[in-house]
Parts: structure tokens; sequence; C-alpha cells
């Protein structure tokens, strides 16, 4: 989309056309190009009316992310995929707020401002940084929409100094022309700005799955989940810690947290390696990135099954938004064949199959079972102190 294109969609009339094509969108939700049609009936402009169209289906999507504010805001498909989900966004920005009360972050490289929003709506001076023109007009056109204050331009992140804000906020680009880039070294900026950034009040997101040996000395990091999914990393800088490693679970019941000082060590005096109880817990992906499976454990007065697996059993039944729980009904036989003949004597024909630290493909596994029956199940394949375990559970 043009910067032009996108001022016109901010005026009356181009406003006027985004809510006749929401409408048309709301009529006709499976057939973009009927959609497109009665669009262009309206608008006899094809970029106009294309770039309406766009907008409207990325808004769609983008209410998985932003909720109904995103019924308001502008979107590239590249910035959507991109963008922090709000509600992570808003821990995070709730979090430096409550470090720096009524004080100010500048975002380096705020795409469309997603980051930036957030820092707002938690009552701090957002100001951000973008290379892209059409990203920083949209992320000005996204404040003004939401009735948020905040100033962006345009201008290259790496040559700011951030010391006249309180702190600093950058998301380095981590895809490239081939797709995801795992390598710290080939992120955009590269890893060595992104260290020295954090020797000042800063917080950088990362990918989940960066490593313990990266986060520098006296840094934080945590992992963030939101609905069981693991969204990000993020590592604080030593003038905004306050432990070393965290995780952050975030659901529809609210947010909960884990430092490492929760996490017992493994072994004399901490928690151990155990046998199978009545229940089985596994970790939420976060409490795993973050090492702090045995801070579960503890929690439900348990062990571990193997000291290598993050899977935790007990013999007691708890509630925790740490990991999702099992009743274990059985052990099964963990070879194939007395495997399949005890679900087929069992009549279950579907089973949801998790696995942890076996080489198993469940999706092959499944059809080489050939199940039949009315009933269903969920099985565990895992190992239990070195040994391939099979487990018929029964979630909470």
């Amino acid at each position: 989309m043009e910067i032009g294109t996108l001022d016109w969609l901010r005026t009356t009339e181009g406003g006027r056309l985004l809510v006749h094509a929401a409408q048309a969108w709301a009529d006709h939700p499976r057939d973009p190009v009927r959609v497109a049609s009665v669009v262009r009936r309206l608008e006899p402009d094809a970029e106009k009316a294309a770039a309406a169209t766009t907008q409207v289906r990325l808004r769609e999507k983008a209410v998985a992310k932003f909720g109904e504010s995103a019924r308001l805001m502008f979107f590239t498909p590249d910035a959507l995929e991109q963008a922090t989900r709000a509600r992570v966004a808003d821990h995070r920005a709730a979090r430096l707020a409550a470090a720096i009360p009524g004080g100010s972050v500048i975002d380096l490289g705020c795409g469309i401002g997603g980051d930036l929003l957030a820092f707002a709506r938690a009552g701090l001076v957002a100001a951000g940084i973008d290379q892209d023109p059409v990203r920083v007009a949209m992320a000005a056109a996204n404040l003004e929409a939401l009735g948020l204050a905040g100033a962006v331009q345009v201008g290259d992140a790496t040559t700011i100094d951030p010391s006249g804000f309180g702190a600093a906020f950058a998301d380095p680009a981590r895809r490239g022309g081939r797709g995801r880039v795992f390598d710290v070294e080939g992120w955009t900026p590269p890893w060595p700005w992104v260290l020295d950034l954090l020797t000042r009040r800063a917080l950088v997101k990362v990918a989940p799955g960066i490593g313990h040996d990266l986060v520098p000395a006296g840094a934080e990091a945590e992992w963030v989940s939101d609905g069981g999914d693991v969204k990000e990393a993020v590592i604080w800088s030593p003038g905004l810690s306050t432990t070393d490693r965290r995780a952050t679970v975030i659901g529809e019941g609210g947010l909960a947290t884990l430092t490492d000082e929760d996490a017992p060590a493994l072994g004399e005096g901490g928690v151990h390696v155990r046998d199978v109880g009545s229940f089985l817990y596994e970790p939420d992906g976060a409490v795993i990135r973050a090492g702090l499976v045995t801070a579960v454990a503890a929690g439900v007065n348990g062990g571990l099954v193997d000291e290598h697996i993050a899977y935790v059993t007990s013999d007691e039944s708890f509630r925790t938004p740490f990991a999702r729980g099992y009743r274990v009904v059985e052990h099964l036989p963990y070879r194939e064949k007395q495997l399949r003949a005890a679900l087929h004597e069992r009549g279950i024909g579907r089973l949801a199959i998790k696995k942890r630290g076996v080489q198993v493909v469940p999706e092959e596994l499944r059809k080489r079972l050939a199940l039949k029956g009315d009933n269903e199940a969920t099985l565990v394949l895992t190992r239990v102190s070195g040994q391939g375990t099979a487990l018929l559970v029964e979630p909470f």
C-alpha cells in the first residue's frame, strides 16, 4: 500500500468505504471475490477498492491478536504476522510501566505500532522509529485510531541514542529471504547491537528458542506463553531484571509467573525422579523453556518421571496454571504389537497421542495401530527412569 492510499482511507470518504467493505465481508465471509466485487461497485478506483478490501480482510484476521481494536487499525500482511499478541504486549508494557512509573520508552523498530500501542495503554510516554515509511505511517494511524498518544518517525534504529528515554525496546527481525533465522548473528539489527543495547536500561524480544548461555550476566530471560503456546522470550537488562529466569503464563483466568527462585534443585534436598503416581502433569512450554520444571514438581508435591524429560508426576491432584493435568488410568505395553492389542481390547477408536523423549511420529503410529471402536482416549509415550513407557491418561 502507498502512503497516499493510506491517507485516503483515513478520510471521511475512505472511512465510509471501509465500513461498506466490512459489511460486505460480514455478508460474504468465505467469498473474497464477491466482497471485492461489492467494494469495486462502490469505489471505481481499483487501487482504493483493493486497499479497502485488503484492510478489512486483515482486520478480521487481526482480531485474534488485537481483539475488537483490530477493526479500527491498519495492517500489512507481513506486519500483522510479526506483530505481538495484545495480551502479551500488554503484560510486557505493564511490567515496564511498574519499573519506570510515568517514564518513557522508545521502540527501536516499531513496525505498525503493536508494541507501541501497548506501551501507550500502560501510561508510558511512547515513541517509535522504523525504516519503513509505510509502517511508520500505519503506526501513527493506529495510535490515532485508538486515541493513544505517541510519536513515530522514519529512521535507522541503530543510529539512535536511547539515553534520553527511560527505557528502550527492540524486536530484531528474525526472518530472511529463506524464512526464519535461528542464528542470532543473522538477526537484524545484529546480535552485537542487541548486547550493546542491553548494557542500558532496555528490554529485547528474542526467539523463544534462545539458549540460556546467550543471556548476558545480570540480565533476566522471561519466556511468555499465551493460551498454552509459547509466544516470545524477552531479555530484560540488568537495570530492569528481578531474577535470572522467569516463565509467565497468560490464560483466560489471568496471568501467573514462576522464577528460578521457585525451582528447587533436582536431587538431594530438592525434587527427585520417582515412579509414576496417580497423576501426570505436562508443564507449560514457557516453564520448559525457562528450565523451571522442578518448580511445577514442587508445586504438586511430586517429582520427575526422568531427569531429562519434562513430565511431572504426583500422587495428588492439583490444578495449576503452569501445567496440564492428567489422571493416570493405567500402564499399557510399550511395544507396538502389544500396545495395538491392548487398545483394540479396550475398543479405542480415537486416540490422542502425546510423546516426549521417544522417537515416535504420532500420525504414523496412529495409522499402524489400526484403531477400531467407539471409545476415545489419550496416550502418553515417554521415558520413565530411562525406560520407554506407555500411559493411558485422562485429562482433568
